[in-house]
């Protein structure tokens, strides 16, 4: 098989691409691993910033759609001590520029937007390899391939795609986080509702905190965050759901027992997630016919920009396209130029008007410093 543009990865920053693409009568196909759209969970919720996801969105001419989507009273925030007392606790009051919604739920907004036939479920990728004069060809697991002209790798953390351009990759980032779900917490847990209350809840110490926040209903997502080392975690059973629950609430021994119960009450066995990421300012020289956008480019540990910054690279990426069909190269060369110091900025701020993350920091910490100097800013 032959194709003019191949994009590795149905995320939101591949699908993001294609529609671009599609707006613009490019053709592109998207292969994806998963089997289907609906072979695993998506994740939780994600905060679309009007400085970079909703700028892609707007491309991708989705906005109305991401309205629909949007869940209202969710950038609420509270931040708690470890005791519960209540440090701040700021409403939903409709003005800000983060609204909520759900991930799976905009990556079905965009694979609805897109051919039928464009994204080929299935297609797990073992490797990819130079064919000269900018062609490429990509291999398949079940021992297919494809050539293509263009290779866009937005296959996230362990890109298959990265090894064409550069060598590095993802370090362990000394952080790891847990997740779990709390379903009908409302009635069933209603104390820990309450504390985590309409939005999003934050409370941190300086090695382990924890993140909630409200998705649809009364269901609670918990990220349980903790500075360990990589291996500190392999002696946890996280198959055996009560034990890794009642070992890591030891970590949070005098917390407030609401808090607490984010982890030991969770439904299901807790998640574990090792936090992996690429240098900040990572870059590499441009190899023709082939690019990389998202995790796959620029994976850093979460701060709420990672989803945003790979919608706006697909976007990017699909306008110098547009506007350059036929360069190819010099469309790559302006994308890889101003992508580049914009994933760093987006790595190391939170965003563009955000502080720098301090040694030590974690997620929860960088979204608190945000949280403060966005208030800041606007009193």
């Amino acid at each position: 098989m032959t194709n003019d543009v191949t994009i590795i990865g149905a995320g939101l920053g591949g699908l993001t691409l294609a529609r671009v693409l599609h707006l613009n009568g490019i053709p592109a196909a998207v292969y994806e691993a998963e089997p289907s759209p609906a072979s695993r969970a998506q994740g939780g919720m994600l905060d679309i910033h009007d400085y970079n996801g909703q700028l892609a969105l707007q491309a991708a001419d989705l906005m109305d759609g991401f309205r629909e989507l949007v869940l209202e009273g969710r950038q609420a925030m509270r931040i708690l001590a470890t005791d519960g007392t209540v440090l701040l606790d700021e409403a939903d009051d409709g003005t800000g520029g983060r609204p909520e919604v759900l991930r799976g739920e905009l990556r079905q907004l965009l694979l609805d937007s897109l051919p039928p036939g464009t994204v080929r479920w299935g297609q797990k990728v073992t490797g990819a390899r130079g064919l000269g004069d900018g062609r490429h060809e990509v291999t398949f697991a079940d021992g297919t391939t494809v050539t293509t002209g263009l290779l866009v790798g937005a296959d996230g953390a362990w890109s298959r795609v990265r090894p064409l351009l550069t060598s590095t990759t993802p370090a362990y980032s000394g952080k790891s986080v847990v997740e779990t779900y709390l379903f009908d917490s409302d009635t069933r847990r209603p104390a820990v509702a309450k504390i985590v209350g309409g939005g999003s809840m934050l409370a941190f110490a300086p090695d382990r905190e924890i993140f909630a926040h409200r998705e649809r209903g009364d269901t609670l997502h918990a990220y349980v965050g903790l500075t360990r080392p990589e291996d500190w975690f392999d002696d946890i059973d996280f198959g055996d759901g009560p034990a890794a629950a009642a070992r890591l609430a030891r970590e949070f021994d005098g917390w407030a027992p609401e808090l607490v119960s984010l982890i030991t009450d969770a439904d299901g066995a807790p998640t574990l997630r090792r936090l992996y990421a690429l240098p900040t300012g990572h870059r590499w020289e441009r190899v023709p016919g082939v690019t990389l956008i998202g995790d796959a480019a620029h994976l850093s540990i979460p701060n709420g920009e990672g989803a945003n910054v790979a919608m706006h690279d697909g976007a990017e990426l699909g306008a110098a396209l547009a506007a350059r069909p036929d360069d190819v190269e010099a469309a790559l060369a302006a994308y890889e130029e101003a992508m580049f110091p914009r994933s760093a900025e987006a790595a190391a701020f939170g965003g563009p008007d955000g502080p720098a993350a301090e040694p030590g920091d974690g997620p929860v910490q960088d979204m608190i410093a945000a949280f403060f100097q966005q208030q800041q800013q606007q009193s």
